[in-house]
């Protein structure tokens, strides 16, 4: 045999190819997105191959497709994490079936809607809230300069580390089950990663804001004979004091529930009207 048909667990039937199938068919996770269940269909699409080899009886086949419709949602880069573990716990309970055993059927649903929340709480830390971030800033500075390599660079610093966790986390939760991810959590490892995700996050933010951002003023204030312009004294006191006034006071402005799409028509508009009268 193959390296891929052997068994990747002694006395078990899930070979390396089987996982493989598992891999792709988490991509469209989302293609199938409902309001009632979400990435239910989506889900039980990617275990599909699994639960075909492992219930060969039609009955079998059709309680394990109920089990894995029911409501699921999590962030879509981390999910084999969950499938991972569910694709062990299907295993189990076909070899229990097999050999006259018993097995907590309701203990695969239970492991889904305990995982979902933590899992997606990892996820949406490092894949929307950091890895995106430095994916549009390094992308969006060398777009605005002209240079392909911003919209390549932006794809694959977003989608490099996705396909890693989508690859690695299918295997090791497999292989580790539940301990794999409660170890992880109680080892403070979750917690370490997450707090140094925010701060490249936010290191990434500030640098965007200062070389992104700008907002200057035309105005020259005469007096007499002598004439001041208004932003070489800005540029006295703090290099680039506008954008940074500017991004504080958008942020302040959320942070008080004002809508982004507010925010952004009424900077358009501030913008024309200063433009327009030469203030801006």
């Amino acid at each position: 045999m193959g390296k891929t048909d052997e068994p990747l667990k002694e006395g078990g039937i899930i070979t390396e190819g089987d996982l493989r199938k598992v891999f792709w068919r988490s991509f469209p996770l989302q293609g199938s997105f409902n309001y009632e269940r979400m990435q239910n269909v989506g889900f039980c699409y990617s275990l599909l191959p699994i639960l075909k080899k492992l219930y060969p009886n039609k009955d079998d086949m059709a309680a394990a497709l109920k089990r894995h419709l029911s409501f699921f949602n999590t962030t879509p880069q981390v999910v084999t994490l969950i499938t991972g573990a569910c694709v062990a716990m299907e295993e189990e309970n076909a070899q229990a079936e097999r050999e006259g055993g018993s097995f907590d059927m309701e203990s695969i649903a239970a492991l889904k809607a305990a995982l979902m929340g933590p899992v997606a709480g990892i996820g949406d830390s490092f894949f929307w809230g950091t890895f995106r971030v430095i994916a549009a800033g390094v992308g969006c500075g060398l777009a605005a300069q002209g240079s392909i390599l911003g919209a390549i660079l932006f794809l694959l610093i977003f989608n490099v580390p996705a396909l890693l966790a989508r690859a690695y986390g299918l295997k090791l939760s497999y292989k580790g089950g539940v301990s794999f991810i409660d170890s992880m959590q109680d080892s403070g490892t979750v917690g370490l990663l997450t707090e140094c995700a925010k701060v490249l996050g936010m290191c990434v933010v500030g640098a965007m804001v200062s070389s992104m951002v700008t907002f200057s003023t035309p105005l020259v204030i005469t007096i007499g004979d002598a004439s001041v312009e208004l932003q070489a004294i800005f540029d006295q006191v703090l290099p680039c004091l506008l954008p940074l006034a500017l991004t504080f006071g958008c942020f302040g402005l959320l942070k008080k529930g004002v809508k982004t799409t507010t925010l952004m028509f009424a900077l358009i508009i501030a913008g024309i009207i200063g433009a327009f009268f030469g203030v801006l």
